[in-house]
């Protein structure tokens, strides 16, 4: 780990997300755009934030700070779930999730998270609503 970055272990639910700093600090926030302001509002100069993969709750705080021109790293869960099992450790709740994700982040070497173009997101959204389409179709028919 390098010296000068501080890494902010982040677990994120539908409603809010945990975050856990390498000075061992601890907050909590709504998973919204007025939870984003106050977690960027205590950000370190130097601070990189580290989360899993989680379906799609991570995409919006990810796309936030990654505009905003903070570090962000997205970690494949069960990398993440491994890596817990390994501490050994009992505890399961929101605040050690996301102290064991920073502390897997000060460990381990990361790759900067970079998400997907503005195009490649409309895409998604485009095919994601004709698979529901389609499944809504064949519903009503069946």
């Amino acid at each position: 780990m390098s010296k000068n970055k501080t890494f902010y272990g982040i677990d994120i639910s539908k409603e809010k997300f945990d975050v856990y700093s390498s000075n061992d600090e601890f907050m909590s926030f709504s998973n919204d755009y007025k939870g984003y302001k106050q977690l960027e509002k205590t950000l370190a100069e130097d601070g990189h934030l580290v989360m899993e993969a989680t379906g799609y709750y991570h995409y919006k705080l990810a796309y936030y700070f990654q505009e905003k021109g903070v570090k962000v790293y997205v970690e494949h869960p069960l990398s993440v779930k491994r890596f817990i099992q390994m501490k050994l450790t009992k505890e399961k709740t929101d605040k050690s999730d996301a102290r064991m994700i920073c502390a897997y982040a000060k460990q381990f070497s990361l790759t900067e998270w970079k998400g997907h173009s503005k195009h490649q997101q409309e895409c998604l959204q485009i095919i994601r609503l004709l698979d529901q389409y389609t499944k809504q179709s064949t519903a009503i028919k069946n």
